[in-house]
């Protein structure tokens, strides 16, 4: 950010309590027992969060064991531990509105060094380019300066979809949605969009995005207004204000901003359509919920762990929405995770070997890096063919993927594997729009060989990779090897996010 004697000012970093760190996991490099080695693996992850507000780093070191199964084995996450959290940074704008790519990579770097971190020393982890962030001109620059990292990241950027999913698992919510059997709505609350999540027994069936943000309107240290985005002009407009840059908001037409922002959340999680230009997703379907719980930055300030004024409407937004808690569908409960939310589920990644029976139509295919999973499932029963096709959109449209986009399908079905079934299900993963890359369907029971066949021989697939004997869902990562011979399986790595419970 430039200041207007030209010289460059150093971005504000905000610092709040941390008191998460766990530690106690071994560092392989003082383990001498190969055995051990041989069934335990430990992995050095990073997190980089570039958001509309804010952007941040979390470290963390993942045990991995090795479970036995049958002819092959899986490693799953045992246990965690944080190594280091950065401060939270506000976003290095440039006069021209573009994020300062310069003032945003000095940050990272210094935070590597505060970790004790080199980037050789790091096996995995994301980046992820959340809300406006995203949308400025050079987001690509930014993404750029993860490059030399090769294909260690698995993620350069999330759209409304997936960052409500990350928020709510990495908020812990979905967690706590498995735990009590609770219906559980995780608004996450950011500098340009608000995220609604709606998790259900520890998955979550539907997410939305709405353009509520305490950064829609910024303020100098004049108190005048600095930037109005589009969003923020028509919030103040609802509120019979005005704001233009280089002019002062009053206290009062703030908070009347605010609680304008409020009637968008409420009406959002209450499953109302705002129309344009204000709903960036499709409504939440109407269901009974148990609990409200928010995260993101202006999460802070409505559990009152801080009541810094960073030169926004982090605090009138914040206000409003303890007064109005009652208009919420359910009671309003801190998340366990706030404005880290997001960077908890992008730093952590479970990776998970094995090797399963498969069908792979063509071995040439082979191997196949950074699938993003797409969770499809399918209700119990004789399945159907549009059932399969439709919820396969669904699926593509939560992970912000395009039609045709490259996809691992993960099938989760408990019927019976009767050929009638599985042809229903054949012809409904047939009608998935695709591009040059081969279908790829991941399957928990031993399918794969028939389901695969199926599709080649009568549905005229030209190209299909099926594995089964796997536990896919939706943020998961897949790499999958070449064939092994003699015994004709394939290494699967499968980068999950993995999530600290409530």
């Amino acid at each position: 950010m430039s200041g207007h004697d030209g010289h460059r000012r150093g971005p504000a970093e905000i610092h709040f309590p941390d008191h998460h760190v766990d530690d106690g996991l071994p560092d392989p490099g003082t383990l001498d027992d190969t055995g051990w080695l041989q069934d335990n693996v430990v992995l050095t992850t990073v997190g980089i969060d570039v958001g509309s507000a804010t952007s941040h780093l979390m470290f963390a070191k993942l045990h991995l064991q090795r479970l036995a199964r049958e002819l092959s084995s899986r490693f799953v996450v045992v246990e965690r531990e944080v190594l280091h959290r950065s401060p939270i940074l506000l976003t290095p704008y440039r006069d021209d509105a573009t994020i300062d790519v310069e003032a945003l990579g000095a940050f990272i770097h210094r935070a590597y060094a505060e970790a004790g971190l080199a980037r050789e020393a790091i096996d995995t982890g994301a980046v992820i380019l959340t809300g406006v962030a995203l949308e400025r001109a050079n987001a690509a620059a930014v993404a750029g300066l993860f490059a030399e990292e090769g294909g260690r990241f698995v993620c350069a950027s999330a759209g409304h979809g997936l960052e409500a999913l990350l928020a709510a698992h990495g908020s812990g919510s979905v967690a706590a949605s498995a735990a009590s059997g609770e219906t559980v709505l995780n608004v996450d609350i950011g500098g340009g969009t608000s995220k609604l999540a709606l998790a259900i027994g520890g998955d979550v069936a539907a997410v939305s995005a709405v353009a509520v943000g305490a950064r829609l309107i910024t303020f100098d240290a004049r108190g005048l207004v600095a930037r109005v985005e589009r969003a923020g002009a028509a919030h103040a407009q609802a509120a019979g204000a005005v704001a233009r840059p280089g002019e002062p908001l009053s206290r009062e037409a703030r908070a009347r901003i605010a609680d304008r922002m409020v009637d968008a959340l409420v009406a959002a999680s209450h499953g109302r359509d705002l129309g344009a230009p204000l709903q960036l997703l499709p409504p939440l379907p109407r269901e009974r919920i148990d609990r409200v719980t928010f995260s993101g930055g202006v999460a802070e300030h409505v559990a009152g762990r801080t009541d810094v004024d960073h030169g926004d409407l982090g605090r009138e937004l914040a206000a409003a929405l303890r007064r109005r808690a009652g208009e919420l569908p359910a009671p309003m409960s801190s998340a366990a995770e706030g404005i880290r939310a997001t960077v908890v589920g992008a730093s952590q990644f479970s990776v998970q070997l094995s090797g399963n029976t498969i069908h792979v139509s063509d071995e040439r295919l082979l191997p196949l890096r950074n699938l993003p999973v797409v969770s499809v499932a399918l209700e119990a029963g004789a399945p159907v063919a549009g059932a399969v096709a439709d919820a396969a959109a669904r699926g593509l449209a939560r992970a912000d993927l395009a039609a045709g986009a490259s996809a691992a399908y993960a099938l989760r079905w408990r019927g019976e594997p009767r050929h009638r079934e599985l042809r229903a299900i054949a012809d409904g993963l047939a009608r998935i729009p695709r591009g040059l890359g081969p279908l790829v369907v991941a399957l928990e029971g031993d399918l794969a060989a028939t389901l695969g066949r199926i599709l080649v021989e009568e549905c005229g697939m030209p190209s299909v990779i099926a594995i089964d004997g796997l536990e896919l869902r939706d943020l998961d990562y897949v790499d999958i090897g070449k064939v092994i011979r003699p015994a004709g399986v394939v290494p699967v790595v499968v980068k999950s996010l993995v999530f600290g419970k409530t």
